[in-house]
């Protein structure tokens, strides 16, 4: 008999390290990883190697305006369905109706990864994954209190089923994953 699919929905202002732990949980138990945000990169590479957050946000909001606010998840959802795996973490919510989503679906939890904002800019300057991570600390302040699809992310952490603060090393970060994986009865996948 399968067991049940547990699935946990990511969120995580900028820099928080919440990819890291998404990737944590891949390798180490074995999760099926995906986003809210994976249609709206795909469509953004037609256009622009390296997105930006910005980018992102418009688009974004171009697909809610036009065809309303579940777009999204519609897709995610039967994304989901196809998925034969118990362990599934949903990347990257960063809307209310992200988390309603998620909380949605059976066997789910949310776990929120957050840091000290200065921190957090020091780590988005240094890895230059998006065009716009070499941005002044006063730009990524700005950023996060006025686009929609960042200022979200601070008031779903408060209603979090787990939360990480991820202000020390990434052994101490992987170690606060395996605390919350063991209380959830989740055991790390033995290595071939």
């Amino acid at each position: 008999m399968k067991k049940e699919t547990f699935i946990i929905g990511l969120v995580g202002e900028t820099g928080s390290g919440k990819d890291t732990v998404a990737e944590y949980l891949r390798e180490a138990y074995g999760a099926e990883l995906t986003r809210f945000s994976d249609p709206i990169k795909k469509s953004l590479r037609l256009f622009c190697d390296n997105p930006s957050k910005a980018d992102q946000a418009w688009l974004y909001l171009a697909f809610k305006e036009r065809f309303g606010e579940d777009v999204l998840h519609n897709a995610l959802a039967r994304h989901i369905k196809g998925i034969d795996n118990d362990l599934i973490v949903v990347n990257g919510l960063r809307m209310p109706v992200d988390e309603k989503f998620v909380h949605s679906l059976p066997n789910s939890i949310i776990l929120y990864v957050t840091a000290d904002q200065k921190l957090r800019w020091k780590r988005t300057t240094m890895r230059y994954e998006k065009d716009d991570d070499n941005q002044s600390f006063e730009a990524f302040k700005k950023f996060e209190a006025t686009t929609e699809t960042e200022r979200h992310v601070p008031e779903i952490g408060k209603r979090a089923d787990e939360v990480i603060h991820n202000d020390g090393t990434l052994e101490e970060l992987l170690e606060k994953v395996d605390v919350i994986m063991r209380k959830y009865g989740i055991e790390k996948k033995e290595k071939v």
